[in-house]
């Protein structure tokens, strides 16, 4: 007989629809606009526009799309070399190889979790020597926290190298008062079903080079020529959004501030119940940033408390909770293990630390009170029992 859980399952970040998505959807359905294009993929285009106070929007069909359409923007070609986050999903990485180029990875720094600035410094200094600056940088605000964005932007102006701000994770963040996603030359946003808000898939490619977008738009409807037939010169992609999709997001833009304030108030809660447990310690939020806090996610000492990341899993799991590590850096991936890898300091890799140490806790914004309360039982236990333990090892 298979074994039913005797709790409801908690997700880690589940989709959360706001009721006006339906609106949009039966618009779609009622004008037969059930395809790629329509009114609600250029209405979301010019919200998303609007909202975060750039020139001009391109919605596709994933963040990875947007990611691949700006390095095709950029002219990114086989033999090229971008530099890229280490600690991310592999998807802001692929489309570099979808070009035939390199990637060259920069590893994290401790305050944001975000790309370092000393080795993104340390990672041009040898590009320049050997003649090899690469064509674009990546730069990903992890978990819903911008990274250092001054910094970054100041090296990448000296070597006139053009960001590709990777904010698929940071939608509804700011840094400065700057919309995330606005600071560099192209910012990429998703839709993804576990983002903070969903279309059930889709991303946007968002920038102030109205030219360059429609360069992208161009690319993203299979290159098609101006003309009175199918006539192609250039290569293309089926990457523009649906109209039923654009309509979820756009219903689901409305509420995008209500699901901020309820994903921090999750961690605010996270923080206050853990906070007392030894070797816990939270992802900072830089000064003069707002995170959206889209996943709450901590770290562990297990010298100082005992517990490894994998004993949290594992018990969240057995009482049906879903939590995940943090990302494993992309330098330690098998399909990058060949690409080069700049550490924040010669001892010290801040991304392998974080992967070691990292969890993400369940951060639905749907999420009722009682199951986060679950989940800080289930953690506080763990860290009780392990400690116990060891206070009768040391008697015995």
């Amino acid at each position: 007989m298979v074994s039913i859980p005797s709790r409801n399952r908690v997700f880690l970040s589940p989709p959360h629809m706001g009721g006006t998505e339906l609106k949009y959807i039966n618009e779609a359905f009622e004008s037969n606009w059930i395809a790629p294009l329509g009114p609600n993929v250029e209405a979301f285009e010019k919200e998303i526009a609007r909202r975060f106070g750039v020139n001009g929007a391109v919605a596709v069909s994933s963040g990875t799309a947007a990611i691949h359409l700006a390095l095709s923007v950029l002219n990114v070609q086989k033999g090229d070399t971008v530099f890229c986050s280490s600690l991310t999903f592999v998807a802001s990485a692929n489309p570099i190889l979808y070009q035939g180029a390199d990637p060259v990875f920069i590893d994290s720094e401790p305050d944001t979790w975000n790309m370092s600035p000393t080795a993104l410094e340390m990672a041009f200094k040898h590009a320049l020597e050997e003649d090899k600056i690469p064509k674009a940088v990546i730069i990903v605000n992890l978990y819903g926290q911008s990274a250092k964005m001054d910094e970054l932007s100041t090296i990448c102006r000296r070597y006139q190298v053009p960001i590709i701000e990777d904010a698929a994770e940071s939608l509804g963040s700011s840094y400065k008062g700057t919309a995330s996603g606005t600071i560099g030359d192209f910012g990429i946003y998703s839709f993804n079903g576990n983002k903070i808000i969903t279309a059930s898939g889709g991303g946007m490619l968002v920038s102030n080079n109205v030219r360059a977008l429609s360069k992208a738009h161009f690319l993203a409807t299979q290159a098609k020529d101006p003309a009175p037939y199918y006539q192609h010169s250039q290569l293309g992609y089926n990457y523009r959004m649906s109209n039923i999709v654009a309509g979820i997001g756009r219903g689901q833009l409305e509420v995008l501030e209500e699901r901020v304030n309820s994903r921090r108030m999750i961690f605010k809660t996270y923080q206050l119940e853990l906070k007392d447990l030894p070797g816990i310690t939270f992802m900072p939020e830089l000064n003069e940033t707002f995170s959206n806090r889209w996943l709450t996610t901590l770290t562990i000492n297990q010298e100082k408390s005992g517990v490894a990341v994998n004993e949290i899993l594992a018990s969240l799991e057995s009482e049906n909770i879903e939590a995940r590590p943090v990302w494993k850096p992309l330098h330690l991936q098998p399909l990058f293990e060949n690409y080069s890898y700049y550490s924040h300091s010669e001892n010290e890799s801040v991304s392998e630390k974080l992967f070691k140490t990292g969890i993400c806790l369940p951060s639905g914004s749907n999420m009722k009170h009682e199951d986060q309360m679950r989940i800080i039982h289930c953690i506080r236990s763990k860290f009780n029992r392990n400690i116990n333990q060891r206070r009768n090892e040391v008697v015995t």
